[in-house]
């Protein structure tokens, strides 16, 4: 696995180092129902399950589900652009290449560029592209008439999750959470196959089935000693990357970078912002790092997946960052901003499905 010395570790008890926490893989339904019940007791109490999409009302469902990721990204005014890494938007249609370039040339990007789906979640479709053949074998994996986002990949190796919270009537917000998520790397010893490295890895053993799909046609093979196999490109957890809680290592300087970022970012109160640091000791200062993507109410808390995190911490969090939810958009409701309502939630999520389920597999 990758060397992670150089990030200083949480300010809590020590526990016995663990490939994986209890929870870590149940399945999203048993782990996620008391989180739903939870929701649905907010909702009653404040007289309407909706009332969180209002705590980023300029964004469709504040961001909990089906909302576009440039649409957030299009928000930033000049000081949060000058952080976020160029972008450019394509549609999947007719001669789908040629646009991209087009699209490509004109916002100065060049190869390797990272394709994603303007809407999606944890990382489903993500592919890196590397050149125009590339290119075209990614959009031809998409269906017709999808928005697409081609993005400057980032020079930095530190990728991290900051999630911030900001009450309407407060004059600056804070990081409530903060992960390290690290790629887990296979090294090659000139013996074994990569099927046989992934069973000897502690970790990897345990959970096959997500790295056996993307690395289906190289299991046979035997890397040379010393080689390395990287066994996911996208930060996401469900996919593969593993989790670092760092909220502890949060300084004045970042905090307040970031809050300076999110403060031109209009109405933006609850979310998280996904970042790639040139290193850790950069991204404390406040400095050398560009912004992935803007996520918002739907959006996780992600120091929970760090496999020390118990149980009881996991929900104490998500009860609490949802919680917080509920409180801004009552605010926002006192303001005069109304909620999306129920049913334009389950249209979305709806969206959301059918489309997560037409992308490809993610690199």
């Amino acid at each position: 696995m990758t060397d992670m010395s150089t990030l200083s570790a949480p300010a809590r008890p020590e526990k016995a180092p663990s490939p994986l926490s209890m929870f870590e893989f149940w399945p999203g339904w048993i782990f996620y129902t008391p989180v739903v019940m939870y929701w649905i007791i907010m909702g009653l109490r404040y007289r309407d399950v909706s009332l969180p999409t209002a705590a980023n009302p300029r964004i469709e469902t504040g961001g909990l589900c089906g909302e576009s990721k440039s649409s957030i990204l299009n928000m930033a005014g000049e000081t949060a652009r000058r952080w976020i890494a160029p972008y450019t938007m394509v549609e999947t249609g007719r001669n789908d290449t040629a646009r991209a370039l087009q699209a490509m040339e004109h916002a100065g990007l060049s190869f390797p560029v990272v394709l994603k789906p303007d809407i999606g979640c944890n990382g489903t479709g993500v592919k890196l592209v590397g050149d125009a053949a590339a290119l075209t074998q990614a959009l031809a994996a998409f269906p017709r008439r999808v928005s697409l986002m081609l993005q400057r990949l980032i020079p930095y190796s530190y990728e991290v999750g900051i999630f911030y919270i900001r009450h309407p009537d407060e004059a600056h917000g804070r990081i409530t959470s903060m992960t390290y998520k690290e790629v887990p790397v296979l090294v090659g010893d000139g013996r074994s196959t990569v099927e046989e490295l992934l069973h000897a890895d502690p970790r990897t053993r345990l959970v096959p089935q997500i790295y056996v799909p993307r690395l289906r046609e190289r299991l046979a093979q035997v890397p040379a000693a010393g080689e390395t196999l990287p066994l996911v490109f996208t930060g996401n957890h469900c996919k593969g990357a593993i989790f670092h809680n760092c909220t502890a290592d949060v300084t004045p300087e970042l905090e307040a970078r970031i809050d300076g970022i999110m403060h031109d970012i209009p109405d933006f109160h609850f979310g998280r912002i996904d970042v790639k640091a040139e290193s850790a000791a950069s991204l404390l200062r406040g400095e050398k790092f560009e912004i992935i993507e803007i996520n918002g109410v739907g959006s996780e808390a992600t120091h929970i997946w760090d496999s020390r995190t118990t149980l009881r911490e996991a929900y104490a969090a998500q009860f609490m960052h949802y919680r917080e939810t509920f409180r801004i958009g009552a605010k926002k409701r006192s303001a005069g901003w109304k909620p999306s309502g129920a049913m334009t939630m389950l249209r979305c999520w709806l969206r959301q499905r059918r489309l997560l389920s037409s992308y490809p597999m993610n690199d």
